[in-house]
């Protein structure tokens, strides 16, 4: 796979997560979160193939940094590794139902693997784009990393398995919290899908001419005339 195919694989498994859960809150019966539709009849699939196919855009785009940057980046390949296998253990584990109570070893699970999903991919991010130039592309990674993060905490603070969810009211807009976070975490792996594709073509342009000049330098100015032409000149 080259580095061209792992950003559109990364871009397309993203929104195929995104239609598929999209498709579950229009068409099944309202749910608080988004992996309690597993729970309601016709929910399974289109959940399952929403966390999936959001697993494998994380794996693509671990791919690719390995491709474009193999040193600099493998604390971000760790953590979506980390977040692609947390996606697949929510997918195969799902959730228990209610709000704060889990009650069996499959809601544990699931719990657990989704909080390193949403605590994995938001610092994959930050530091994909520690140290890098003030590019857009790279502005756009730092801004939604930022963005994932504060809506991590804002959601958990508004849980209603946490002590001040009551000080706030969150268990009336907890799960509002929750789609606004994945969605996040979504753009935030497109932007970084996109930062790396960038900046492997402003690399190709940037050896071009770098190449182009070094033959020019090497170019003798006055190259020695044949032999011939020495001896008509004489």
């Amino acid at each position: 796979m080259t580095l061209t195919r792992s950003v559109w694989v990364t871009l397309i498994g993203t929104m195929v997560s995104a239609g598929a859960l999209a498709y579950a809150h229009v068409a099944l019966p309202s749910q608080t979160l988004l992996s309690d539709y597993a729970l309601v009849s016709g929910g399974l699939a289109p959940v399952l193939i929403g966390m999936l196919a959001l697993a494998g855009a994380c794996l693509s785009l671990a791919y690719g940094l390995a491709i474009v940057d193999p040193a600099r980046t493998a604390a971000t390949r760790v953590l979506l590794l980390a977040g692609a296998f947390g996606l697949m253990m929510s997918g195969i584990f799902p959730t228990d139902p209610g709000t704060s109570q889990v009650g069996s070893l499959s809601g544990e699970i699931h719990r657990w693997s989704a909080a390193i999903v949403f605590t994995s991919l938001p610092v994959a991010g930050w530091v994909l784009a520690r140290g890098r130039s003030a590019a857009p592309r790279w502005n756009a990674v730092r801004a939604m990393s930022v963005a994932s993060g504060v809506a991590l905490a804002v959601y958990l603070a508004a849980h209603p398995a946490t002590v001040t969810s009551a000080l706030i009211n969150g268990g009336a807009y907890y799960g509002l919290l929750e789609r606004g976070m994945v969605l996040a975490e979504m753009a935030l792996l497109m932007a970084m899908a996109l930062a790396i594709g960038g900046g492997r073509g402003a690399a190709r342009n940037a050896v071009a001419p770098a190449a182009t000049t070094a033959v020019e330098r090497d170019r003798p100015e006055n190259p020695e005339r044949p032999e011939g032409q020495e001896r008509l000149a004489a």
